[in-house]
């Protein structure tokens, strides 16, 4: 499948910063799976300073905000050639060990609730990728999506006791209880083709976790599959903070407003 993929964010500060940085993961990696065919990335009020791989392989750009700035825009736009492959991204690499994904961080760090919900899957047989299938529709059963009632800092165990989030939620749910069933987990954004909906509010999130022969099997919890060639994959990391599309400081500003737009299609392929 080809998709078309064209992303803007678009921030308005109130008094012109000082200076600033941003952290971007925006630019779509090769895998197994996925073909990036051409990506651009435009910046008005920045300029990039630094590319990258970081210890998890994804590619970023470092970014200083010009001084004075009262408008900072980030647009991507690119085609990427995609396949089905039933959620399998296959083997480890980037800078990190697999032992470093079965470690928990703040954002999934199991409390009562999670422990819980993964405890009655520890005895499920021996197969190992039906485990993890009965975990994401057990997250789901727990945690119905629901946009606006947490944000970026909400912990799994938080959503958990929520019983409403949105798939970053699911993702972190699903990445904590995999931990502690013994999983290497990880934490994915980027962008889903969305039928009969090309513009979005929206990036996409979801999961995946290291089986034995198979590699990195990634799992969508609020969309109950694993992901297909509707799925554009960009970065990858230990939790939302280190996969994040966009992170970063300012000096000087008072308050400012975000605005996002989005468009996913699928573009027919010549033959």
């Amino acid at each position: 499948m080809r998709l078309a993929v064209r992303h803007e964010t678009h921030y308005r500060f109130d008094t012109p910063l000082a200076q600033g940085l941003q952290r971007l993961r925006l630019s779509p990696k090769e895998n197994h799976g996925q073909s990036v065919r051409a990506w651009r990335m435009e910046l008005t009020g920045a300029r990039v300073e630094v590319v990258y791989d970081d210890h998890n392989a994804n590619h970023v750009t470092l970014a200083s905000i010009l001084p004075g700035t009262t408008e900072l825009v980030i647009a991507c736009e690119g085609v990427v050639d995609t396949a089905d492959r039933a959620g399998v991204v296959g083997r480890h690499n980037g800078r990190l060990p697999l032992w470093a994904f079965q470690c928990q961080s703040p954002l999934t760090r199991p409390g009562a609730r999670l422990k819980a919900l993964a405890a009655p899957l520890a005895a499920v047989g021996d197969d190992r990728l039906a485990q993890l299938h009965s975990l994401s529709q057990a997250v789901l059963g727990a945690v119905t999506y629901a946009p606006g009632h947490t944000d970026v800092g909400t912990s799994a165990e938080e959503a958990l006791a929520a019983g409403r989030g949105v798939c970053q939620d699911h993702a972190h749910i699903f990445i904590g209880a995999a931990r502690l069933l013994g999983f290497p987990a990880r934490y994915v954004s980027g962008y889903l083709l969305i039928e009969g909906r090309t513009e979005q509010d929206a990036g996409h999130g979801w999961a995946e976790a290291h089986v034995d022969g198979l590699g990195w099997v990634g799992f969508d919890v609020s969309n109950g599959i694993s992901p297909d060639a509707r799925y554009v994959r960009v970065a990858s990391g230990r939790d939302y903070a280190e996969a994040a599309p966009v992170t970063g400081i300012t000096w000087g500003q008072t308050a400012s407003s975000l605005s996002v737009s989005l468009a996913v299609e699928q573009q027919a392929v010549q033959q």
